[in-house]
């Protein structure tokens, strides 16, 4: 969502460095441009008046830095008001001291309340919070088995009443079965309308009355621009909600209004959704978000990413492996298999600094690993745990096998071997030495 805003903002910051020394004038140029990108890019005007400003009186004493260049320090003002914008820091969800925690789902229709309340699901049963759902969603059609139907997906309950068109008398009732099963949570999906009614408010204002929530989440699809705001405002006034939700931010927009909400009702973003699968849901990290805005990375969260999947045992093994020079296919193939698990390619390698704008015309498949699988796939147990054994006919067999020609093969095997001898040169020059914590 926001590769537009981040390319044009990481094209005014290149032609600062590219001055070296920076005028005053070079850096008041340098800011008109900063909001000229803001404006278009969709963020509220009154915002951007006041994060310029901020950034105006930081940067007034940036040229008397002799230590650091004036450039990069005009980024890094512009990196700390940027996270300032967005919230300043992460903000977790309130959980009750006597269960259970009540977490409302709020917002228009469309916005994805029934699908984030799943993902929330998922999230909270990993971190081991036994959870419930409650369709009290009884007006759209499906409502009440699409939740179901993610219940299913993820091994959650769902409290469904089909006859009832009560979401009040739901909800309380609900709450009352997951108190007396001893639940840690109980996810609410409250029903939404094509637009803010006053019947809407009122229903959501009743159930938030009944079940004295701790949370009440406000969903907002990140693609719906500056209305995005303004419901997010109207909701906030009725039901003075706890957080945001912002979902659809896989899409393709300028993102501004996205980054307006936070400011506009002073309510933090708790989660981001970047997609339909249920493991697309993070935790909003406000310093990471301007991380990736200003074309630095997020390393933070692919290591995350990576340690979710991590196995210690399996760690050990492969680096005993490495150090005896007897990393092989198998390996190899293992290795895939994690990276793969910690989400969407495309995503996992924004994360790397200065990667992300190089990569967003790009079509880079979740798929991208399946001629490598099948290369290893065609071989024998054997031929995978001693590569060195592949000779002219075995490549032949290989690569029929895997239905691809002799020189895909080849530029494989090749890029393997490097990887080995890679892998054998850090191992002598002691990277993988005692004072490694595993492959962590």
């Amino acid at each position: 969502m926001f590769d537009e805003l981040s390319d044009k903002l990481g094209n005014v910051f290149a032609k600062l460095r590219g001055r070296g020394v920076l005028t005053d004038a070079d850096i008041k140029e340098g800011l008109r441009e900063v909001r000229r990108v803001l404006l278009e890019a969709d963020v509220n005007f009154a915002l951007t008046r006041e994060f310029l400003e901020r950034v105006e009186q930081k940067a007034v004493g940036v040229l008397q830095i002799k230590t650091i260049q004036p450039a990069q320090q005009l980024v890094k003002i512009v990196y700390d008001e940027l996270t300032a914008m967005l919230g300043e820091r992460r903000e977790g969800l309130k959980m009750s001291t006597l269960p259970p925690t009540v977490i409302m789902m709020v917002g228009l229709q469309g916005s994805g309340k029934t699908t984030t309340a799943g993902k929330l699901a998922r999230k909270l049963m990993l971190e081991n919070k036994s959870t419930r759902l409650v369709a009290a969603d009884v007006y759209r059609p499906a409502a009440m088995e699409q939740l179901r139907v993610l219940g299913e997906q993820i091994d959650v309950p769902v409290h469904v009443e089909p006859e009832s068109q009560d979401p009040v008398g739901i909800a309380q009732r609900a709450v009352a079965q997951a108190r007396q099963l001893n639940r840690n949570v109980v996810i609410v999906d409250t029903a939404g309308r094509l637009a803010i009614d006053e019947v809407l408010m009122k229903e959501v204002a009743d159930i938030r009355n009944a079940v004295q929530p701790q949370e009440i989440l406000f969903v907002v699809d990140s693609m719906t621009g500056q209305d995005a705001v303004n419901t997010a405002k109207a909701f906030n006034d009725r039901l003075d909600f706890t957080g945001v939700v912002l979902t659809k931010l896989d899409g393709d927009t300028r993102g501004g209004a996205a980054l307006s909400v936070q400011y506009t009702v002073q309510k933090p973003i708790k989660f981001v959704s970047r997609g339909e699968k249920m493991d697309t849901l993070d935790v909003f990290h406000p310093d990471r978000m301007a991380q990736r805005i200003l074309g630095m990375g997020d390393i933070t969260s692919l290591v995350e990413k990576a340690q979710a999947q991590f196995d210690e045992a399996e760690a050990k093994k492969l680096e005993s492996k490495i150090r005896k020079n007897q990393f092989d296919f198998a390996d190899f193939k293992m290795q895939i298999e994690q990276i793969k698990k910690m989400g969407n390619m495309k995503d996992l390698l924004g994360m790397i600094p200065g990667v992300g704008g190089k990569i967003k015309d790009l079509d880079i498949s979740d798929d991208a690993f399946k001629g490598i699988e099948a290369l290893i796939n065609s071989m024998t147990p054997t031929e995978r745990a001693n590569p060195d054994l592949i000779d002219a006919n075995r490549k032949k067999r290989i690569a029929r096998g895997a239905g691809k020609d002799i020189q895909e093969l080849n530029n494989f095997l090749k890029q393997f071997e490097q990887m080995r001898a890679m892998m054998k040169n850090m191992n002598k020059l002691g990277r993988f030495g005692p004072s490694q914590p595993g492959m962590r």
